[in-house]
């Protein structure tokens, strides 16, 4: 079964669940008509079915490899992002002074969603520029602006993030990168870098690196890093790319998955950088970056789902085995637990891919009008995109490798490589471990008001609902006062209980807000609507209930168990 954009479930997602008509009637966002969304979602859809989709097996069984120092890319990969380049694809959400198109977020969202689906490996690579353009307009001079972002949006040049170092993991302040001042304003970069994805390839003009490091009057831990901006080729004076710099891939990493996308060890000796920011501000700057890839990494799980889901239907709708219920004859479709693993599948992924789509609506509406309620409100959602999305995208590929049987566990159906390749996404950009933490730490350092204006939403939604699905209605209020129980106990905590049931609280405040747009979905739609969300209400959603238990249940009972009890 070949991938079909999903851009009808966009459409009513946009229309009639996460209230983009609001973004819409912003000033910033004035161009973001209906007619420019049908028109966005109808061409990314035919980019992704027919450009990016055939690709997905080619970049796993032809991954990409380094050969005398040069990155050579999995056959068709060239083409493809100079298609995405050619569409501006990667500006869709820039500054149109610098040649974007200004449009929103929650658009760039969607074309992300559905390029994750057709070809991950590959979409890694825009995803990357897109953030690195984001951190560009929001920290770098008018030079450097002038200088990167034109090319960066153009597709001519691409970007990367430069944080991991071998000693220096989630730690970011352990790092030893190095930046001294040149004579003329610029810096030597001194160092080496791990994970980098997309740190070469063999079809963009020039590779722009941000890179933190630390001067040589920085402090030690992460408020001395500074972040750098620094190409492959250093520009010339007409801005084209111009002599090498001193950086190189040391190797690329040999993966679990996502063998078209090259991740790097990068080298780089007294390379030349230039200032991002101010002096010892990196993290600010990098942060900028890394929470809109946070947000569509989250994307990216939710894609991975969406083309898993596919697969395995096609598979199931196909395949024949035993006597079924329906016809006697018919596929595995018929058969209750088959029925029971596609239809959770669906909800699962609807109900993801509209907390990513609330998600950035919320940074549209921040950004248009300012508001710190909305900013509150994209901060809170963040780490929830990034964890839960990711982590549906495991599951749920999972689940499409048990329908397929034993055909799943063998590489010629493709089936298992969405599970190879979505498993990263659970730990890059901040594991799931890390958002939680956040999730429960800094973003409930305002006593909880994010959470509790988002409850209040749901109560308000089932409280409307109440008169016409009060079977669907009663379980999400219910669920929603239980969060709020919750989430006054973990704001009286101390910040290790916090922890201790962090993950849990993550998923279970997803439950609850999946569980929220379902019901929205069915008081807007037909039967359809209403019997998926019926699927997630009363199978998924009451998963909430055990898994608040946990997030109160605090640390104690962790470290009961010393080191030599773990290990015994």
């Amino acid at each position: 079964m070949p991938y079909r954009a999903p851009t009808r479930d966009f459409a009513f997602l946009l229309d009639h669940v996460v209230a983009f008509d609001q973004v819409r009637q912003t000033d910033r966002f004035t161009d973001a008509t209906p007619e420019t969304t049908t028109a966005i979602l109808t061409e990314a859809g035919k980019l992704c079915e027919m450009v990016l989709a055939p690709l997905q097996r080619v970049g796993d069984q032809h991954p990409a490899r380094l050969e005398n120092g040069v990155v050579r890319t999995s056959p068709g990969f060239a083409q493809a992002f100079g298609a995405i380049a050619e569409g501006g694809w990667l500006g869709m959400a820039a500054d149109p002074e610098y040649g974007g198109l200004g449009l929103p977020q929650t658009l760039a969202t969607a074309v992300n969603d559905m390029m994750s689906s057709a070809c991950l490996a590959l979409q890694l690579a825009p995803l990357m520029t897109q953030g690195q353009i984001e951190a560009l307009e929001h920290h770098a001079d008018d030079t450097l602006k002038a200088r990167f972002l034109p090319k960066l949006i153009s597709g001519q040049w691409c970007g990367t993030m430069n944080l991991t170092e071998p000693q220096a993991g989630s730690d970011v302040g352990a790092l030893r990168t190095k930046a001294e001042p040149n004579e003329d304003g610029t810096y030597a970069i001194s160092g080496q870098k791990i994970y980098i994805s997309w740190g070469d390839n063999d079809f963009t003009e020039n590779v722009c690196h941000l890179v933190l490091a630390r001067l040589p009057d920085g402090a030690a831990g992460t408020r001395g890093i500074s972040l750098f901006m620094v190409p492959k080729f250093i520009p010339d004076a007409d801005g084209a790319a111009g002599t090498r710099n001193g950086l190189r891939v040391v190797s690329l990493e040999h993966k679990l998955g996502l063998h078209g996308s090259p991740t790097a060890v990068m080298e780089y000796d007294r390379a030349t950088g230039w200032l991002v920011g101010k002096p010892h501000q990196g993290m600010a700057a990098m942060f900028t970056m890394m929470n809109n890839a946070r947000v569509g990494v989250g994307v990216q799980g939710i894609g991975v789902a969406e083309a898993a889901y596919q697969h395995a239907l096609g598979f199931a709708l196909d395949r024949k085995q035993g006597k079924t219920p329906v016809t006697g004859t018919g596929p595995i479709a018929e058969h209750a637990d088959v029925r029971r693993a596609l239809s959770m599948m669906k909800a699962e992924i609807f109900a993801a891919r509209a907390i990513a789509l609330a998600n950035s609506v919320a940074i549209d509406m921040a950004r248009a009008s300012g508001a710190a309620d909305w900013a509150a409100r994209a901060a809170f959602l963040t780490p929830i995109t990034k964890a839960h999305g990711t982590d549906i995208g495991c599951e749920v590929a999972g689940a499409g490798i048990q329908v397929h049987g034993g055909m799943g566990f063998v590489e010629e159906t493709g089936a298992a490589q969405y599970l190879r390749d979505v498993r990263v996404t659970t730990i890059y950009e901040g594991t799931n471990g890390i958002q939680a933490m956040d999730l429960v730490g800094r973003k409930l350092m305002d006593g909880g008001e994010a959470a509790f204006r988002l409850l209040q939403e749901i109560e308000d939604g089932a409280e409307a609902a109440r008169a016409a699905l009060p079977d669907l209605a009663e379980p999400v209020w219910q669920a929603a006062e239980t969060l709020r129980e919750a989430t006054e106990w973990l704001v009286a905590q101390d910040m290790q209980d916090r922890f201790a049931g962090a993950t849990a609280y993550l998923r279970a405040f997803a439950r609850v807000l999946g569980a929220h747009y379902h019901l929205r979905a069915a008081m807007a739609g037909d039967g359809p609507r209403r019997a998926l969300a019926r699927v997630f209400i009363m199978r998924v959603l009451p998963e909430h209930t055990g898994l608040l238990v946990q997030a109160r249940a605090g640390a104690s009972a962790l470290y009961a168990l010393s080191d030599a009890d773990l290990a015994a």
